[in-house]
């Protein structure tokens, strides 16, 4: 934990999953598997990304201001890794 200059209350630093998906209208959405509901959206992976960041930080600073826990999330999920395959048709 750690004091933001200027501000009395601890910061942390919590990490969750987002999941990038790209829209079929354009641009990516992004949503969190441990926190159902919450999502956003952005035209390029970098806007998204940078969406996601703010939409998770504002939920999350609504619940702590609201004494609410931080929703849990398994510190580390399994390995993933995408795997292509060539299929004859």
């Amino acid at each position: 934990m750690k004091r933001t200059e200027g501000d009395t209350r601890m910061q942390r630093d919590l990490s969750y999953t987002a999941v990038f998906e790209q829209a079929e209208e354009g641009g990516f959405v992004v949503t969190f598997p441990a926190i159902p509901g919450l999502a956003t959206q952005g035209e390029t992976l970098d806007e998204a990304a940078a969406m996601a960041e703010d939409c998770l930080r504002a939920y999350l600073e609504s619940l702590a201001i609201d004494g609410e826990p931080a929703p849990y999330e398994a510190p580390e999920l399994p390995p993933m890794r995408r795997i292509t395959v060539a299929v004859a048709a």
